[in-house]
């Protein structure tokens, strides 16, 4: 089964610490404002993360990505504690839009040059990225777990 899973900080803030990532080359972490992976979880039971600006091996054993890349929250301030929006894959790919919109500053300038390919829209949508990213579990598409939750929930079952 496959899922996409929005990772943001348990209150509606932008500062989302995710260790043993491509932009950063010391041993500290790189602050996201979100971040999005691939969850797989197999049939026999083994989890795997896609995450395209790791360093660890990708697909990356879950166990590993959770202890390398995510660490506990015990050792991190509270304040950066993340929630996990997990959608999916065929939700995700059927209702997800983004006009690339955040991608801007407040003069409409781009912050970074933008993706080659197009805007990613459905029939019904040409921006709902907040509904994505949002972690009131009243809003958008998935369910929404804490750490220890997230960890419960998908931990691979065979190690």
């Amino acid at each position: 089964m496959l899922r996409c899973l929005h990772i943001k900080r348990e209150e509606d803030g932008k500062l989302v610490p995710i260790w043993k990532q491509q932009a950063r080359s010391a041993n500290g972490p790189v602050i996201w404002d979100y971040h999005v992976v691939l969850l797989h979880v197999s049939k026999e039971g083994q989890s795997f993360i896609y995450d395209l600006d790791t360093i660890l091996p990708f697909p990356c054993p879950f166990n590993i990505y959770i202890e390398d890349a995510l660490k506990s929250d015990d050792e991190i301030h509270p304040q950066f504690r993340r929630k996990f929006r997990v959608v999916r894959a065929d939700s995700y790919l059927k209702n997800f839009a983004s006009d690339r919109s955040h991608m801007k500053d407040s003069s409409g300038n781009w912050r970074e040059p933008p993706p080659g390919y197009p805007c990613i829209e459905t029939g019904d949508s040409k921006m709902n990225l907040n509904d994505f990213i949002s972690m009131d579990p009243a809003v958008g598409w998935g369910a929404v777990y804490t750490l220890p939750e997230f960890v419960h929930q998908f931990s691979s079952k065979t190690y």
